[in-house]
């Protein structure tokens, strides 16, 4: 089973990854795992990456692609995997059909997570966590008993600026502008799966496993 797994942020990809990777006992491959490891460990890969890095660049496709197959060679990736966070462009989505390809393999699904732009905005920006125990709530869903006091430790809860308005909606359309092509590239490959992402965790998983069918 190989998968792609899209969504925007707060659409609950990295709980459901999680259920996805021990029902059908594949490796969760998340980028930022990959790039932290080659880092870690002084690869040649990870040191050209750490150059960009240190300078404030991006990672040339390149050479996350090239960190991403050396990644999936590995022998946890035989039955398969679930990739998250990559591919992010067409490049690097043309690019792993390519490496498949060569292998004589192919992608089972990608797999979307779809939640309106709306939902997430209110999801996100609702959260709040405690800076004292790490508590965390939510203004409409999982609201502290009494306002604004965590219901833990007593301290104030507070908003963290990755949830601000500001930031949510800048981080939702760079997801629009960069992630739209990429569904358009699997849906034309009829790749693309979809689930709704509204619903409560365990029904989201539901539909995942309907999707997807029977473990391996």
């Amino acid at each position: 089973m190989k998968i792609v797994l899209l969504g925007p942020p707060g659409a609950g990809k990295g709980t459901q990854a999680k259920s996805i990777s021990n029902r059908y006992s594949i490796p969760h491959i998340s980028t930022g795992d990959i790039f932290r490891k080659n880092i870690s460990e002084n690869t040649p890969l990870g040191i050209e990456a750490k150059k960009y890095i240190d300078n404030g660049q991006l990672v040339p496709d390149e050479v996350t692609i090239d960190m991403v197959k050396d990644r999936l060679q590995h022998d946890d990736c035989k039955n398969g995997y679930l990739l998250d966070g990559f591919p992010r462009t067409v490049h690097q989505a043309e690019a792993l059909q390519e490496f498949l390809q060569g292998r004589g393999e192919n992608l089972d699904t990608a797999l979307l997570i779809e939640v309106p732009m709306d939902f997430i905005l209110e999801r996100m920006t609702g959260r709040r966590v405690c800076p004292s125990c790490g508590a965390s709530y939510h203004v409409k869903f999982n609201p502290t008993k009494i306002q604004g006091k965590c219901d833990v430790c007593g301290s104030d809860v507070i908003q963290r600026k990755d949830d601000g308005e500001e930031t949510v909606k800048e981080r939702l359309d760079v997801y629009q502008r960069q992630t739209q092509p990429l569904i358009d590239f699997y849906k034309d490959k009829n790749q693309l799966s979809v689930v709704d992402g509204t619903k409560a965790i365990n029904e989201v998983f539901e539909s995942i496993c309907s999707l997807l069918g029977s473990d391996n």
